[in-house]
Order: structure tokens, then C-alpha cells, then sequence
């Protein structure tokens, strides 16, 4: 089965351009973006902060059982305008990865599908390119899966 989260990388670009159709309404999938519980059901992390307005900020981070934190990433949102856009910046704590630039729009398509466009700038092209090896594109279709299973949940 084909990845449903579509990820364009241009040879020469610092950015990444996703996209992702969704079975739920525009209301239902801005949501799971913003409420706390469903953020951590879908990306796996725990939510220490979620300030959702502009200028605001947020932490996630993962812990092993002992307690000790496996990952952690935080940014400050620069522009929220509810069921349209959030405009952040994000940065992984303890990784070569400098801050990255998010600019994430939300579209009606229908009364019951919506689109996620996600438009990530990076420092550089090589920084775009190493996060690329990575499981970037298993993750975040994996992650995207799960908010898809999640938000279905809440209807």
C-alpha cells in the first residue's frame, strides 16, 4: 500500500513540501493538532507544553522506563489562526539538526475530508537532505496514520 502522505523534496531546495489528504472534517483534524491528549496519542510523545496562540510555545518529549528522556522537541509559535494555519519553528533537542521553519495550512475539502499542506524550511539543503535518511517518511506516515485512527476515535 502506498504511503498516504505525500512528501516532495526538490534536488537543490532546503525544504520539504507534505501533503496529506484525511477522512475527517477540517474542525476534527486542526484539533488533533492542538488538543494535548490527542497530540501525544498520535505522535507518541508526552505533551509538556502546548500554547496555542501566537507567540506561544511547546514541548514534547519521549522518556524510556527508567525515566531518562530519549527525545525532546520544543518551538515557539509565530502565527495560529484556528482551522487554517499554524506557522512554528521546530528544534530536537540534542541533535546536529538546527531549527526548522513549519508553516502548516488546513483545508475543507469536504464536510468530512480535510488537507494538511506542511511547507518545512531548513538552514540547508544538506540538513534537508540528512533528515531525508532517516525514517522521516515512515514516521511522519506512520504518525499521520495514527492521527487519522485517533480522530476517529473522537467522533
Amino acid at each position: 500500500m502506498a504511503p498516504k502522505t505525500k512528501i516532495n523534496a526538490e534536488d537543490g531546495k532546503q525544504e520539504l513540501l507534505i501533503t496529506r489528504e484525511f477522512d475527517l472534517p477540517l474542525e476534527l483534524l486542526f484539533k488533533a493538532y492542538i488538543e494535548p491528549e490527542i497530540v501525544e496519542q498520535w505522535m507518541g510523545n508526552k505533551v509538556l507544553k502546548l500554547e496555542n496562540k501566537k507567540h506561544g510555545s511547546y514541548q514534547f518529549e519521549t522518556q524510556d522506563a527508567q525515566g531518562n528522556v530519549l527525545f525532546r522537541a520544543n518551538g515557539v509559535i509565530h502565527e495560529f489562526v484556528p482551522n487554517r494555519k499554524i506557522t512554528r519553528t521546530f528544534e530536537i533537542e540534542h541533535s546536529p539538526f538546527p531549527v526548522q521553519l513549519e508553516f502548516l495550512e488546513f483545508k475543507k475539502l469536504t464536510d468530512n475530508t480535510s488537507k494538511l499542506n506542511m511547507h518545512i524550511v531548513f538552514r540547508s539543503v544538506a540538513y534537508r537532505d540528512q533528515m531525508l535518511q532517516l525514517p522521516f517518511v515512515y514516521g511522519i506516515n506512520m504518525a499521520h496514520n495514527r492521527l487519522q485512527e485517533a480522530a476517529n476515535n473522537l467522533t
